[in-house]
């Protein structure tokens, strides 16, 4: 019975995910009105079936989204403080399922830097937030038992797994999703132009979050930790953007047809090699 509702809860948190997803492109207009990053986002799972395997993966992807929707929902200058303070803790909570989700810190830096660096008080919000979490997680520690949960998860040791990748099915995989985000993303930036200051900040975050996921998920792959997942939500806003940025609708088009074909193709081929 606990094992059933286990896996109907990681389900739920992964279909909350995907709505959360559509929520931050389109409150904050960082794509167009349409559906395109719930149909990437569905088909990197498919290009990627082992990450949903992984259930810590599934849940720090959750937490990192909570906190990217509050560093994006900053360009508003609107509440930077509470923005701030809410989107470290969802960092830092994010950091219970991977210790080196803590690099995520460096988003809410940068979301600082970007918009108001030159008030202090901002930059003192992510030490008030940790102080607060550690607080918080040490009288749940105390009072369950388990004082050693901080040495005993937060190790930040390399897992890096070389056979992991000398199978040409995972190490492909990656290498060709990295390449093609990277050049939706540039082509997203070149086509930005003229866009206000406020949209290009944007389109900076979420690059910023696309690297550290990348680093991350270098650091922690192995057989059993999947954590491709965290950089889902920078990957389909790139790839958005270029299916935006196309004006011909023949073009456009043939390309969805193929991105949705490819990730069915990817999959059969994986099953069949196994």
């Amino acid at each position: 019975m606990s094992q059933t509702f286990w896996q109907m809860s990681i389900l739920a948190v992964l279909f909350f995910s995907i709505f959360i997803v559509n929520f931050i492109v389109k409150r904050n207009k960082v794509t167009g009105a349409n559906s395109f990053s719930i149909l990437f986002y569905g088909l990197l799972m498919v290009v990627f079936p082992e990450t949903l395997l992984d259930s810590n993966a599934i849940f720090c992807s959750f937490f990192l989204l909570l906190a990217t929707r509050r560093l994006i929902s900053i360009r508003s200058l609107k509440e930077i403080k509470f923005k701030i303070f809410d989107a470290t803790i969802w960092v830092l909570v994010s950091s219970l399922f991977y210790d080196w989700a803590l690099l995520f810190l460096i988003l809410v830096l940068a979301a600082i830097y970007f918009y108001e660096p030159k008030n202090i008080r901002n930059w003192l919000v992510p030490f008030a937030a940790i102080f607060t979490v550690l607080m918080i997680t040490e009288c749940v520690l105390v009072l369950s038992g388990t004082q050693g949960f901080f040495a005993d998860h937060y190790k930040f040791t390399v897992s890096l797994n070389i056979t992991y990748f000398s199978y040409w099915g995972h190490s492909t995989k990656l290498v060709l999703f990295a390449l093609t985000t990277f050049v939706a993303g540039l082509l997203a930036f070149l086509k930005l132009g003229k866009a206000g200051f406020g949209r290009v900040i944007t389109m900076r975050l979420i690059a910023l979050s696309f690297i550290i996921g990348l680093v991350l998920n270098i650091l922690l792959l192995s057989d059993n930790v999947y954590p491709i997942m965290i950089t889902f939500f920078p990957a389909v806003v790139f790839m958005t953007k270029y299916i935006e940025s196309l004006r011909r609708a023949n073009i456009r088009e043939i390309i969805l047809m193929a991105a949705v074909i490819i990730p069915f193709l990817v999959l059969m081929t994986a099953i069949a090699i196994k």
